[in-house]
């Protein structure tokens, strides 16, 4: 039995990068997840490697596709509503998908820009809690799950609203966590460095190249970049019994960055 069997999850932003990583950690730990996204194509490409995976490996876990704007709280319904109708329950939520902007002085930041940021990292919370809480609150079981940011932690030159909208999620995550614990739900952060995903030029406001990875990679104590595996093996244990006791924490998945 994996560490996840029988657990039912909602990954958003599954479709690439750490949520990706995620489903298909999740799967093989046994979970029957939502591979939740915009981006239909991508989603789908995502679910068909997992279920080639499952036939090889046998594991009890499996995955589909859910159409999810997280900024649409019909759309947090219906994904609520596949979940209990095709596995009998919901029992993880993983609020993974974010967006940001490139790399630039917070005065010059577009007004369009700083609204998707808004409503990608702030709003999907709070419509996230207003459609799943009630249900987790009621089966007076469940695990709400962020990824955050060292960001959060830190807020730096050029990324100043989107280090904001990751500082907002932790300290919300916490009032979350104590406010919803006595119903035995847990709120927890995920905090990675930003690593090799597609968002890595937006981050850094430079190409993406050999020698800027090696440059980045030098200021990690641990000496490399994060990976999107870091943060899906993270995000299982989290997401497991074997968390049961960890609730309101900001976990930094960052090669020791943050002490220097």
């Amino acid at each position: 039995m994996g560490r996840l069997s029988g657990k039912v999850a909602i990954v958003t932003g599954a479709g690439s990068g750490f949520g990706e990583a995620m489903a298909h950690a999740f799967v093989a730990e046994g979970a029957h997840v939502l591979v939740a996204d915009i981006a239909v194509d991508s989603a789908n490409r995502v679910v068909e490697a997992i279920m080639s995976k499952k036939e090889e490996s046998g594991t009890e876990g499996s995955a589909i596709f859910a159409p999810l704007d997280v900024t649409q709280r019909h759309q947090w319904e219906e994904a609520l509503a596949v979940a209990v109708s095709r596995f009998g329950k919901l029992d993880v939520v993983v609020n993974n998908a974010g967006t940001t902007y490139r790399k630039q002085p917070s005065i010059d930041v577009a007004e369009e820009d700083f609204d998707r940021i808004i409503n990608v990292n702030i709003k999907s919370i709070y419509l996230s809690v207003a459609v799943v809480m009630p249900y987790f609150k009621e089966q007076k079981n469940g695990v709400f799950l962020s990824t955050s940011s060292v960001a959060a932690s830190k807020v730096r030159p050029g990324q100043v609203w989107y280090g904001g909208t990751k500082a907002f999620l932790g300290r919300v995550s916490q009032g979350l966590a104590a406010e919803y614990g006595p119903y035995g739900v847990r709120v927890n952060c995920l905090c990675p460095l930003r690593g090799a995903t597609g968002l890595l030029e937006m981050f850094s406001g430079v190409s993406d190249t050999p020698e800027e990875r090696e440059r980045f990679a030098k200021t990690v104590p641990l000496g490399r970049m994060s990976e999107p595996q870091d943060v899906a093996n993270a995000a299982v244990y989290l997401a497991s019994d074997e968390a049961s006791f960890i609730s309101g924490v900001d976990l930094p998945i960052d090669g020791g960055r943050l002490t220097v």
